[in-house]
């Protein structure tokens, strides 16, 4: 491609709206412009990279045994109300009525479609396991659009979705899955991590979520430093302790103490002069319209997630004045577990607790030296809470670290939610009528690129990896005036096009510095400088993106030279 005839508007000034670095570099790079909040149009520039990106989820989804299809953008309200997802998905879910008054949705994912399509065409356990893919526009709408591309209202998704007999053979679907993102990553140039996750919206028994670790990540994550373990801080799990066996004689006697407008944890360890570590705050929960008190250390946080799987409630929220009153008798602030009229959830960090404080069920008190058997019971010790710096690791209890990651792609054992609720059967070879096993699996297209910019740049601007670069190499002449540097320049670009090497000649009437400014800026990983005094000697400069090594070759040199860097850095 010659650079003049390109539509490649790039900009000096970093866009005042831009928050992170990718939504700056893709805007100053011709990648991207803003139609409306959370909309955005890819330029040139920017489609070659989609389109390479989406040409290796295509490879690896067919090695994977996928087969690629294309699902409607618009959904019959129906579908989504067979799932129970029309009233719980939320705003997020644009919805419209078409010119017969039929309510619709725009689709921000595909199980109720692609689950009606499967039902309606499979009928044995000969024409299973079956995987389908697609690479199409979603639509959510979101609140707050922002970073750019990484969190907007209108985005592109590979998604897909196994079907198979059994578990076992949902679990082989999986791994075959999870394996296939690890290799996607991987051949992007990504640094990534596969986490363990919650399942949220969508649902299921069991997912893992690919974070490319960022600074301007908007996932928090936990990796354990000796082994394979991590997980996002919503799945994030806390050892359970051994427990220890409590000596009663060690028991003192329980003390109501008036605490006239006292609180909040740091105002009742500053009224009693004790340490949060001695001070069990009680929460009380709405978990479908049902009290639950949920008991948890003073110096740690609640959860709500691990609370929410726990219970395998639907909605889930601190509850309101009037329930707090009527299981406590008293105000917020003023919790306590003895005489609480509630179920009760204690987490693990109070298991070896003893002569604590917690509130008195009575307004303005608090009672001391409370201990579990002798003043309540409580059934369920429970992981309920927010991993912190210096927890260990759950699976061999060594230190954890912190990072921060952009969730690129996410793997999901969805079991039988769609299947059960939408009837997609089979019969088995018995003849018996059995439930449909189900697993999806999604990455963000756009989002993966803005992450790839997130690992990828510097002052200068993009630095591409080989493998999704829209161009391999940029030629620059520095003057095209002069009819030699123009002749020589078009020859060599011609001769490496033949090779089906990705070529952009920059033919543009501009000083060098404006040429090599703008190749710096949209990230061409090989850079080959045509200027008098080298071609007077059959030589060009080379110089290499990433690393920004410099190399003078002879022009019969420079095509092996192209060749060998590219199949290293693919």
């Amino acid at each position: 491609m010659h650079y003049s005839m390109m539509f490649l508007p790039t900009v000096r000034e970093t866009p005042s709206d831009a928050e992170v670095i990718s939504h700056q570099l893709m805007l100053r790079a011709g990648v991207i412009r803003k139609l409306t909040s959370g909309v955005y149009s890819y330029l040139p520039l920017g489609y070659r990279v989609i389109r390479k990106f989406e040409q290796i989820v295509r490879e690896e989804m067919t090695r994977a045994g996928a087969q690629e299809v294309f699902l409607p953008t618009v959904q019959p309200a129906e579908l989504w109300q067979e799932s129970g997802r029309w009233t719980h998905y939320g705003k997020e879910l644009l919805r419209f009525r078409d010119r017969h008054d039929r309510e619709c949705c725009l689709g921000p994912t595909h199980e109720e479609v692609i689950t009606d399509l499967v039902r309606n065409e499979i009928k044995s356990y000969r024409q299973l396991p079956l995987n389908l893919y697609q690479i199409q526009t979603k639509f959510r709408d979101e609140i707050r659009p922002r970073f750019g591309v990484m969190r907007c209202r209108e985005f592109g998704m590979k998604d897909a979705y196994s079907f198979d007999t059994d578990e076992e053979g949902a679990e082989i679907s999986y791994r075959k899955m999870f394996d296939a993102y690890n290799r996607i990553f991987t051949r992007c140039g990504l640094k990534f991590r596969p986490v363990e996750a919650d399942t949220g919206s969508i649902g299921g028994s069991f997912s893992h979520e690919f974070l490319v670790t960022a600074d301007s990540g908007e996932d928090a994550m936990v990796y354990c430093t000796r082994c394979d373990y991590a997980a996002n801080l919503e799945k994030a799990e806390v050892p359970r302790p051994e427990q220890k066996q409590a000596n009663a004689k060690d028991f003192l006697p329980l003390e109501e103490v008036c605490t006239p407008d006292v609180r909040t944890i740091e105002e009742v360890c500053a009224f009693l002069k004790v340490t949060p570590q001695d001070v069990i705050k009680t929460l009380i929960f709405n978990a479908d319209g049902k009290p639950i008190a949920i008991l948890i250390r003073g110096d740690k946080e609640v959860n709500e997630i691990k609370v929410k799987n726990f219970l395998g409630c639907d909605e889930l929220e601190l509850a309101m004045d009037d329930m707090i009153l009527e299981v406590t008798k008293s105000p917020r602030g003023f919790a306590g577990a003895i005489g609480i009229k509630c179920r009760i959830l204690a987490d693990y960090s109070l298991m070896n607790m003893k002569n604590f404080v917690m509130g008195a069920n009575k307004e303005d008190h608090h009672v001391k030296n409370v201990n579990f058997r002798r003043d309540f019971t409580v059934k369920d010790f429970v992981d309920l809470r927010a991993v912190q710096e210096g927890d260990v690791c759950p699976r061999c209890l060594s230190a954890m670290k912190f990072a921060r990651g952009i969730e690129v792609g996410h793997v999901f054992k969805l079991g039988t939610k769609y299947s059960k609720a939408m009837k997609a059967h089979y019969l088995d070879k018995n003849g018996q009528e059995k439930i449909m096993i189900m697993g999806c699996y999604g990455i963000g297209i756009g989002r993966t690129v803005a992450a790839s910019i997130e690992q990828n740049y510097d002052g200068k601007g993009i630095i591409w990896p080989m493998a999704i670069a829209p161009y391999q190499v940029i030629i620059t002449p520095v003057n095209v005036r002069e009819e030699s540097l123009a002749k020589a320049s078009e020859a060599l670009y011609q001769k490496l096009q033949g090779q089906g090497i990705e070529v952009l000649l920059d033919d543009r009437d501009e000083r060098a510095g404006v040429k090599f400014m703008d190749a710096d800026l949209i990230g061409i990983p090989i850079r080959i400088t045509i200027g008098p005094k080298n071609l007077a000697e059959k030589k060009v400069e080379i110089k290499i993106r990433r690393s920004g090594e410099v190399k003078i070759l002879g022009l019969a040199e420079v095509e092996a030279f192209i060749v060998n860097t590219i199949k290293e850095e693919m």
